[in-house]
C-alpha cells in the first residue's frame, strides 16, 4: 500500500510537471503570438504581442509564433517585354510585414508559404507595370514611381494574406545575353563609325590649316621680299645720289678713290694673274705724270 501511494505520488508530479510546462509560454521581442481554441482565436486573449511569459490552457489551446520584423522575399529572375517590344530580365525583391496575423495564419499558415505566394504576386505585378513601360522608363529616373506602382498592386491582392508590402525594389535590370552581344556590337561600329568621320574631319581640317599656313608663309615672304627690295633700292638709289654729289664736288679725288678701291679689290694675294700695259688707264695713278694734276689740285 505504500509503495503504491509513492508510485502514484510520483505520477501526479510528472503529470503536474507536464501540465505546467503545457500552461506557459515565451513569446520573443521579435515575434507575436496567436491563442487559437481549436483553430479560433481566444477572445480577449487571441492576439499576444507583448514579449515574456504568458499562460493559456494546456491541451485545449495552441499557440502559434509568427515575426513581427520586416520580412524579405526574394524572386529568381525574370524575363518580361517591355512596352516598345525589348526584353528586359528583372531581378526584384519585396519587403513585408505581417499586420492581420490571424488572418495570416488562416490564409498562409506560416512564413515559407507566404513567400512562395507573395512572390508570385510580386512577378505578376512586375510583368503588368514593366509591360506597360518602355526600356527607356524602365532605367531612367521613372523607375521609382514604377516600383512604386508594383507596390501599389502587390499591396492590392496581399490585403487578402494579412501581410502589406513595406517596399518593392527592382535590383537590377539588364538585356538578355544575346541582345547585349547585338546592342554591343552595333554601338561598338556606330563608334567606330563616328570616330572615321572625326578622324576624316581632323584630316581635312588639318589639311585646310596646313595649305592656309603655307599660303600664308609664302604671302609673307613675297611681302618681305617686296618690302626688302623697296629698302634696298632706296638705299641704293641714296648710295648713288651721295657719290653722284662727291663726285659733282671734286671729280679727280672720285677717281682717285674709286681707282684704289679697285686696286684693294683686284690685287688682292691670290693666283690670279694680270697680264696689262703699265701705260693702261688702271695703272694710271701709278705713273707720276698721272698722279701730278691729282696733287696738283686745289684743297676744297
Amino acid at each position: 500500500m505504500k509503495g503504491a501511494s509513492g508510485f502514484f505520488l510520483v505520477l501526479l508530479a510528472i503529470v503536474a510537471v507536464v501540465v505546467a510546462a503545457a500552461s506557459v509560454f515565451t513569446v520573443g521581442q521579435t515575434e507575436q503570438a496567436l491563442v487559437l481554441r481549436f483553430g479560433d482565436p481566444v477572445a480577449g486573449r487571441g492576439l499576444v504581442t507583448e514579449p515574456g511569459l504568458h499562460f493559456k490552457i494546456p491541451f485545449i489551446e495552441t499557440v502559434v509564433l509568427l515575426d513581427k520584423r520586416i520580412l524579405d522575399v526574394e524572386t529568381p529572375t525574370q524575363e518580361v517585354l517591355a512596352s516598345d517590344s525589348t526584353r528586359v530580365e528583372v531581378d526584384s525583391f519585396l519587403k513585408y510585414r505581417i499586420v492581420d496575423p490571424l488572418k495570416f495564419y488562416q490564409s498562409v499558415g506560416n512564413t515559407d508559404r507566404a513567400g512562395e505566394q507573395l512572390g508570385y504576386i510580386l512577378n505578376s505585378a512586375v510583368r503588368r507595370v514593366l509591360g506597360d513601360a518602355d526600356l527607356s522608363q524602365i532605367v531612367s529616373g521613372e523607375r521609382e514611381a514604377l516600383m512604386g506602382a508594383i507596390r501599389q498592386q502587390v499591396n492590392q491582392q496581399t490585403a487578402k494574406l494579412g501581410v502589406v508590402a513595406v517596399d518593392v525594389r527592382i535590383r537590377r535590370t539588364d538585356l538578355p545575353q544575346q541582345i547585349s552581344e547585338k546592342v554591343f556590337s552595333r554601338m561598338q561600329s556606330e563608334w567606330a563609325r563616328q570616330a572615321a568621320l572625326y578622324r576624316a574631319q581632323g584630316s581635312e581640317q588639318s589639311q585646310e590649316i596646313k595649305a592656309k599656313a603655307d599660303r600664308d608663309v609664302v604671302v609673307l615672304r613675297a611681302d618681305a621680299q617686296r618690302d626688302a627690295d623697296k629698302i634696298r633700292g632706296a638705299g641704293d638709289a641714296e648710295r648713288a645720289r651721295i657719290f653722284a654729289a662727291a663726285f659733282s664736288k671734286d671729280p679727280d679725288f672720285f677717281a682717285f678713290y674709286r681707282s684704289m678701291q679697285a686696286y684693294v679689290a683686284g690685287l688682292k694675294s691670290s693666283n690670279t694673274r694680270y697680264v696689262l700695259s703699265p701705260k693702261s688707264a688702271f695703272f694710271r695713278f701709278f705713273s707720276p705724270a698721272e698722279a701730278a694734276p691729282l696733287a696738283a689740285a686745289p684743297a676744297h
